[in-house]
């Protein structure tokens, strides 16, 4: 009996080690583990996406329970990919891009949870002395963009109100990266693109100056950049969105507020990205920022109209509903 008992009394405790082992690997003071999610920057590693290293750096997303891996993005339709295959969670895109597709029935199963830039910073950016320097000097030039992008979605639109001749314009599609150096090779005569990044192409091109035509000139009612989410998550986890949405918000109040230190921590993270471009660009954008996230729904209901206006969307193709969650997008 006493050899049974010792066998007995040495499988408890063996039982009761496991057991503690395993209460090890659980997280401290009982909090539950980290919901894992990716996020997809809009465009590469650049001063419009360093409040999501930021959010990551000052533990923003770790203390909202969120473990994010940031992936570089690759514009609108690039991003909306990768979301529809569920490969990531949450992007930072374009709006009116992803509206534009939305309304012509493509990646209808995402919504907007909070809003970057209040207005569309998608310009026609040249190079002073070249050949583009209205609108107009477009016809019979090369016009480079990024592959998948806004810029070429909303172009038709703003060719029209602009009196371009858009038969005439030649495209260039292009990885993000390699934008600047097709204009300051003069291998494009302007490129499509946001407005804030003209200091890095100013850089790029050796310090010439650069010239913007803003797309807002024609059509002041669009959105810009934006948090995105698949339904799956805006309906299924939105305790999950409402806290990556706070978090990633918090971090791009402390960006505009500290530009040259999040532009560094984004250098932390990515050692390819120029810090003097990204400040440019978070100071660019800065004006356009209400860092709330705010959405208006009159807002967006005119934006939809102005596509309908334009022909980018069918008419009724869309609702404010249809593209913003509501109960989730800050509306004050």
């Amino acid at each position: 009996m006493r050899r049974v008992s010792a066998v007995l009394a040495a499988i408890l405790a063996t039982t009761l080690l496991l057991s503690g082992c395993g209460d090890d690997e659980q997280p401290d003071n009982g909090k539950p583990a980290a919901d894992k999610v990716t996020y997809l920057t809009a465009f590469g590693a650049v001063g419009r996406d360093a409040f999501a290293w930021v959010a990551q750096e000052k533990g923003y997303f770790r203390d909202a329970g969120i473990d994010v891996t940031i992936q570089l993005g690759a514009a609108t339709g690039e991003n909306l990919k990768v979301l529809a295959a569920g490969q990531a969670q949450f992007a930072n895109l374009d709006l009116t891009g992803t509206w534009i597709l939305a309304g012509k029935g493509q990646y209808k199963d995402v919504r907007t949870i909070a809003a970057i830039h209040q207005q569309t910073l998608v310009s026609i950016i040249s190079l002073e002395g070249s050949a583009v320097a209205k609108p107009k000097d477009l016809e019979g030039r090369k016009l480079g963009a990024a592959t998948g992008s806004v810029n070429q979605l909303l172009f038709p639109a703003y060719a029209t109100l602009a009196g371009i001749d858009q038969s005439r314009v030649q495209w260039v599609n292009a990885p993000p990266p390699q934008l600047p150096a097709l204009l300051a090779s003069g291998r494009v005569d302007a490129l499509s693109t946001f407005l804030i990044g003209a200091k890095g192409l100013e850089k790029a091109a050796g310090g010439k100056k650069t010239i913007v035509n803003p797309y807002s000139a024609y059509l002041p009612e669009l959105y810009g950049n934006g948090l995105i989410a698949p339904v799956s998550i805006t309906q299924g986890n939105p305790d999950l969105a409402r806290r990556f949405r706070d978090a990633a918000l918090k971090g791009l109040a402390y960006t505009i507020e500290h530009p040259q230190e999040a532009a560094e921590i984004m250098k932390k993270a990515q050692p390819a990205a120029d810090v003097t471009a990204a400040v440019g660009e978070i100071t660019l954008m800065t004006p356009y920022v209400k860092t709330s996230g705010v959405i208006d729904k009159q807002r967006v209901a005119g934006a939809i109209a102005t596509l309908e206006k334009n022909k980018l969307i069918p008419p009724g193709s869309l609702t404010p509903e249809a593209v913003v969650d509501f109960a989730l997008a800050p509306t004050g």
